[in-house]
């Protein structure tokens, strides 16, 4: 097997007992019989239950990016295409959240651990948010004048909404949501004020 694939093995063994048992539930020893390897063959790829921990919330962020990033790549109007992004983002966080089972109360106790692991991805997603502003802006759908900003205050929106989305905390519907989400898109950037 090759390394990145014993490193892939032991960071989805890891994920699947840190949910069902919970971080503090799982010991190392736990990880290393569940993928069938020796405690020194784990020890070699992590120096701690937190180091795979915060590696297994780096994988599942990964998969959240490359969902928006595909978002981003299709061939569909800048406004439509933001919209999805918002909501790929917020069911992508749900899904991750509740695949994870038990790990979910770690995440929202360790916030400032997850924080530091978040920064990379937090960046991208800013890129992809800026990459299709510019997209609108070019396409003459978007009236910005301060891209970078707006990709910036789309991307703290969507962190600040991901607990009570998750949690069902908004008290409408779905559709209301989407539809809100779209006129707030369409009025606050966009050219075009048809609803």
């Amino acid at each position: 097997m090759a390394v990145s694939k014993t490193r892939e093995l032991l960071v989805d063994v890891a994920r699947q007992l840190f949910a069902k048992n919970g971080l503090e539930n799982t010991t190392m020893n736990d990880i290393a019989r569940e993928a069938g390897k020796g405690r020194r063959t784990l020890y070699t790829y992590f120096k701690s239950k937190e180091e795979i921990y915060y590696t297994v919330i780096e994988t599942e962020l990964r998969r959240l990016f490359e969902r928006m990033n595909d978002v981003a790549q299709r061939d569909m109007p800048p406004e439509d295409k933001i919209v999805l992004l918002i909501f790929t983002h917020l069911e992508a966080v749900k899904e991750i959240v509740y695949r994870n089972g038990n790990l979910r109360a770690e995440f929202f106790r360790d916030i400032w651990g997850v924080e530091k692991v978040r920064k990379n991805f937090d960046r991208s997603e800013m890129a992809i948010f800026r990459r299709v502003l510019n997209e609108g802006v070019d396409k003459r759908a978007f009236d910005i004048k301060n891209v970078r900003l707006t990709a910036e205050l789309a991307h703290y929106f969507l962190k600040g909404c991901e607990t009570p989305y998750i949690y069902g905390h908004l008290t409408t519907n779905v559709e209301e949501i989407h539809t809100f989400v779209r006129r707030l898109v369409r009025r606050s950037i966009g050219h075009h004020y048809m609803e």
